[in-house]
């Protein structure tokens, strides 16, 4: 096998959230436990038992993507309704101690080479050290999203994440003891290396821009297993679809969208009346406890009858089964340019018409570049959003009139896919225990 050479090393991953769990911050490891072996390494899983955790739906599906000899071993935590009587409610904490628990059981017993951790429930992260220290084995963080997250401190109080000043000065002390200790930082993006590196003054080996991997073996599965949809969409109009979070973040974006979406109307009504919005799944809140972020402001714009969000969440291959079935996919992106939204891969590769609006120093950019898309519109943090609106208008207008057929350049979204992700991957875990041996 490619890249293995001898005996396989021993890596131990710890990802809270595993399948069957639809969470985002699990699909890095999903996607590339079929290929680690290949490259040398021999995983084994620490997670959090499924009925620990809240805020996620489950989709059964996901697990017929995880090889079937890969050991997993599920932890529990703390219940959610004590842990909430004293303000905390994140897995990372409630579940800190079991994770940390097996761990050391696994560790005394087997040899590891290296830990990886894999998640934006942060709080385990800090266990790193702690193992380090004791065992001496090395340890390497994937930053999926910001740990300690300034972006909120000069937004006001409504546009924060409630409690937001606690759980930012808890993050920023545990980060600030984590991150520097750690033999290597693997990140989706570069903004959040640089990040770490001017604050911890890490060298630039130590830090490795890795995005996402896309899995065509996904919509397989979702060919095989989905024949349709709890969400219905608009059987007499042009859809378009958007699956993913919302947020204030997105505001900038949504303004030129729907401005742009008004100007149509406005110009060509009976084309652009048409059409009709649907954004799923854009709170991470409980199911019917989400609260709406897109549908106040399509009904400030006066667009509200043409504008439909539903803030649950829904399984992941339901998620590619809608994707397929959209007349056309709509990606806004965030204020942040530091956000990365590995969901483009799925967007991509179900090769339906795409509409995107990113922040002009997204990394998301250059992935549409490559594979060939131009039918998105960037922004940057002084823009003209009367110019962006009418960029974007003219490819809505064509889009909505049939003039912008799907053309994917499959060789060209080669470097994209999970195999070749979870090769990244691996080089750079010998690198960084290649570094391990020479410091000892």
């Amino acid at each position: 096998m490619e890249g293995c050479a001898g005996k396989l090393k021993n890596l131990l991953i710890i990802t809270p959230h595993f399948p069957p769990v639809n969470s985002a911050d699990m699909h890095r490891v999903r996607q590339s436990l079929p290929y680690y072996r290949e490259f040398g390494w021999n995983p084994v899983i620490i997670t959090v038992d499924p009925k620990h955790i809240e805020s996620y739906n489950i989709d059964p599906l996901l697990s017929l993507t995880i090889p079937p000899d890969i050991r997993v071993y599920k932890v529990g935590a703390l219940p959610v309704k004590t842990t909430r009587k004293f303000g905390l409610g994140s897995l990372s904490m409630r579940a800190y101690f079991q994770v940390q628990k097996k761990g050391n059981e696994l560790l005394r017993k087997e040899h590891f080479d290296l830990v990886f951790f894999s998640t934006t429930a942060f709080h385990v992260m800090a266990i790193g050290p702690g193992w380090k220290k004791k065992y001496g084995v090395p340890f390497i963080l994937d930053i999926q999203d910001p740990w300690r997250n300034d972006f909120y401190l000069s937004k006001p109080a409504s546009e924060r994440p409630p409690k937001f000043f606690i759980s930012y000065q808890i993050d920023k002390k545990m980060e600030s003891s984590t991150v520097p200790k750690a033999d290597g930082i693997m990140s989706v993006s570069s903004a959040y290396c640089d990040t770490f590196k001017e604050r911890y003054n890490l060298p630039q080996a130590k830090c490795k821009v890795i995005p996402f991997g896309a899995s065509n073996y996904d919509f397989e599965i979702m060919r095989d297993h989905v024949q349709q949809s709890s969400v219905k969409l608009k059987e007499d109009k042009i859809n378009l679809v958007y699956i993913g979070r919302g947020g204030h973040d997105m505001k900038t974006s949504l303004q030129i969208i729907f401005n742009a979406f008004r100007k149509g109307l406005q110009e060509e009504p009976a084309l652009f009346s048409q059409a009709h919005f649907s954004f799923i799944g854009t709170s991470y809140a409980l199911p019917g406890q989400g609260q709406k972020t897109i549908e106040p402001l399509a009904e400030e714009m006066g667009i509200k009858d043409y504008v439909t969000e539903m803030t649950d969440r829904i399984p992941y291959f339901e998620t590619l089964y809608l994707l397929r079935k959209a007349d056309i996919l709509l990606v806004p992106g965030s204020n942040d340019n530091t956000y990365t939204a590995s969901k483009i891969y799925p967007y991509i590769l179900a090769e339906r018409p795409l509409l995107a609006l990113f922040h002009e120093n997204s990394s998301v950019i250059n992935v549409l570049k490559d594979v060939g898309l131009d039918t998105y519109v960037t922004f940057g943090s002084q823009t003209d959003t009367t110019e962006k609106s009418d960029a974007f208008h003219a490819k809505m207008k064509r889009m909505l009139a049939g003039g912008m057929a799907v053309s994917l350049n499959h060789a060209a979204f080669e470097p994209y896919t999970a195999r070749a992700r979870a090769k990244e991957q691996t080089d750079f875990f010998n690198e960084v225990i290649q570094d391990k041996k020479l410091d000892v």
